[in-house]
């Protein structure tokens, strides 16, 4: 399936820039704490596991709504390194779904122009899953309508220590001095480093927490909480978040 234009029948680069602006509300990089699976199949009386196929369908979905609207990034929140308490099955259940998800939709992003780029220590997980990833990130590494980020096994904390030891050894190395670190040197360290800054962070599924997730680039960001199971939200539920960002001030700690 190949992405609409930005805006049918346009030439004008600036015309599309202001038709995508409209659509995002000004919003470049949106982040999302894919929330609700297992209660989206509870309360159909389903097995957990369709609930996480169907939040793959709504990953689908979601990535193609967000190219048409001219979102630059997209970071979803995939697999937590706190989910490896998770029963076994689930987790094999989950390794499988990204597996499937990878191997399905690479075609797509490729001939759409989406960069997968992945944050968190994926090389931790199994090795073929690692291959499917890197196969990935090489054969969409040029491609520039949109970055669409997965983050696995990712904790934010874990990411800022990762950031403060690269930093360390930069300090150690006599790269640069203690003094001299400043806050451009940490977001440069992070896994998130070429993306532009966050603007917004949507949860779903009504729980109001970010979970160690983007816990330094959210900083500054929206933040949008939806009591919509993740398996339900679509494009008319993005338009919302999008919408509710449109509508706010945003000061940056200013007047």
């Amino acid at each position: 399936m190949r992405l609409a234009p930005t805006k049918k029948g346009s030439t004008d680069p600036n015309a599309d820039a202001a038709h995508a602006a409209d659509l995002t509300h000004g919003a470049r990089h949106v982040a999302i704490i894919m929330d609700g699976n297992g209660r989206w199949a509870k309360k159909k009386h389903l097995p957990r596991a369709l609930g996480h196929k169907k939040g793959v369908e709504a990953v689908r979905n979601i990535v193609r709504v967000a190219g048409e609207m001219g979102i630059e990034a997209l970071t979803l929140y995939a697999f937590s390194s706190e989910n490896w308490s998770r029963p076994a099955d689930e987790i094999t259940d989950l390794m499988g779904l990204l597996r499937q998800y990878i191997q399905s939709d690479i075609d797509e992003f490729d001939e759409n122009g989406i960069r997968l780029k992945v944050i968190g220590n994926y090389k931790a997980l199994d090795k073929d899953i690692v291959q499917l990833i890197d196969n990935a990130l090489e054969r969409t590494a040029s491609n520039d309508r949109m970055t669409l980020a997965i983050a696995l096994n990712y904790g934010a904390q874990d990411e800022m220590l990762r950031a403060v030891q690269a930093i360390a050894t930069a300090v150690k190395k006599g790269d640069v001095e203690p003094e001299q670190i400043n806050i451009s040197h940490m977001s440069g360290a992070l896994d998130t480093a070429e993306l532009p800054p966050l603007d917004l962070l949507i949860r779903t599924s009504g729980e109001l927490r970010l979970s160690n997730f983007l816990l330094w680039q959210a900083a500054y960001s929206e933040l949008y909480f939806t009591d919509v199971l993740w398996p339900d939200f679509d494009k008319r539920e993005l338009q919302r978040a999008l919408q509710s960002f449109g509508a706010r001030e945003r000061r940056f700690g200013g007047r």
